[in-house]
């Protein structure tokens, strides 16, 4: 069953599986790379700095064996010394190891990217049982790397030997020279040896690292049924996403339709468009639009402000650029400023002719609006129901 599923994974890995891997810490990671890599700046430190190295190891060494009968006769000086040579050694070491551990950090980030997770961290009680161990040993993934990591000691053990072979009668003539000299030619020997084990590290780093990245992506493969889940999981999200934005769009209608009755006037395009505004003198800079819509939506608004006895004006160019270019609960834009004042004075004069029996009827107004704010001008555009319900 085992095997007829491993072989059923023939889809690629899906951008919610990688991002689920990363998350658990299964990236493509290469040894050979960091090996190699703190290998060569070893080198290179050592290279750099082995000269003021070796003077701060002979003057700890120097420091370590002198001794007196005074100094020996001291209570508690042995632990002093102790603790003087270890923060010394570590004065000398601790930048070599700092610089070989940003060396790993860099190599292991290039390797596989940087991802910061504390879940490989987390105690794993099967990896106890020798038995599943056995199991993953013998899999084509841990026999690869068994092979891979044989392979690799026995090239690296074969270049130390012949180094070791070809550099015999020099290590051996060291013994006869003085210390510092004898360290320095130690030195070099070693530099000559390490220079020789990087460059194998180099082409096994070369060969690992791509290969890891395959060989974790035929991890990463999905089969069909679960290509298949997968898919469920978000339509299922966006189902939910989609009865939310719904019930948002349901509350927002409802609370503008309410709106409509305190408008001072709703401004038509006769059966496509309706904007409702509103006007308070001395409490908003500019009128503001309390809710607009289209279609049927429109012909909502239309109603409920003939039963409120809000005004209704056919101004067909005004009502689209209004509901282009305006947002609900939202002053106009200043551009509309002219034409709304325009049928606002319109209504307000209307209101004051139909209170008073002596006034006349004035005369229904036709507000300029600027072109380029007529939708109809722009090719393609089309009412946006999403943008009736935008706060």
């Amino acid at each position: 069953m085992a095997d007829h599923d491993a072989q059923d994974r023939n889809l690629p890995a899906s951008p919610k599986k990688i991002e689920r891997s990363r998350a658990e810490g299964q990236l493509p990671r290469s040894r050979d790379l960091p090996h190699f890599a703190m290998m060569v700046a070893g080198g290179a430190v050592l290279s750099m700095g082995g000269p003021q190295i070796v003077e701060q190891l002979r003057k700890m060494l120097t420091t370590g064996l002198h001794f007196d009968a005074r100094l020996l006769a001291q209570k508690g000086f042995m632990a002093e010394r102790l603790a003087d040579m270890t923060l010394a050694f570590a004065a000398v070491m601790g930048p070599i190891a700092a610089v070989l551990m940003l060396v790993g950090i860099a190599s292991n980030v290039a390797s596989g990217g940087w991802n910061w997770t504390m879940k490989p961290l987390a105690p794993k009680f099967t990896h106890l049982n020798p038995l599943a161990g056995l199991g993953r040993l013998f899999t084509g993934q841990g026999l690869g790397t068994a092979l891979k990591a044989v392979l690799l000691a026995l090239v690296l053990g074969i270049i130390g030997a012949m180094v070791l072979k070809d550099r015999l009668a020099a290590y051996v003539s060291i013994m006869s020279v003085p210390l510092p000299s004898a360290l320095a030619y130690a030195g070099e020997q070693l530099m000559g040896g390490l220079g020789l084990l990087a460059v194998a590290l180099a082409v096994f780093a070369a060969i690992d690292l791509p290969l890891q990245r395959q060989l974790w992506l035929r991890r990463m493969r999905m089969s069909r049924e679960e290509a298949k889940q997968e898919l469920k999981e978000v339509e299922g999200n966006l189902e939910i996403k989609a009865k939310v934005r719904a019930r948002m769009r349901e509350m927002a209608k409802r609370r503008m339709l309410a709106a409509v009755p305190q408008a001072d006037l709703v401004v038509m395009n006769p059966t496509h468009y309706a904007v409702a505004l509103k006007y308070e003198e001395g409490k908003m800079a500019a009128p503001k639009v309390v809710a607009k819509g289209a279609d049927l939506l429109a012909m909502k608004i239309r109603d409920l402000a003939k039963e409120s006895k809000v005004p209704v004006l056919q101004q067909p160019v005004l009502a689209r650029a209004l509901y282009a270019h305006a947002k609900v609960d939202h002053e106009i834009p200043a551009a509309l400023f002219g034409a709304v004042a325009q049928v606002l004075a319109y209504v307000y004069q209307l209101r004051a002719a139909m209170t008073s029996r002596h006034a006349a009827r004035p005369d229904v107004p036709h507000p300029h609006v600027p072109p380029e704010l007529d939708p109809h001008n722009k090719p393609g555009w089309a009412p946006d129901p999403e943008e009736d319900f935008a706060e």
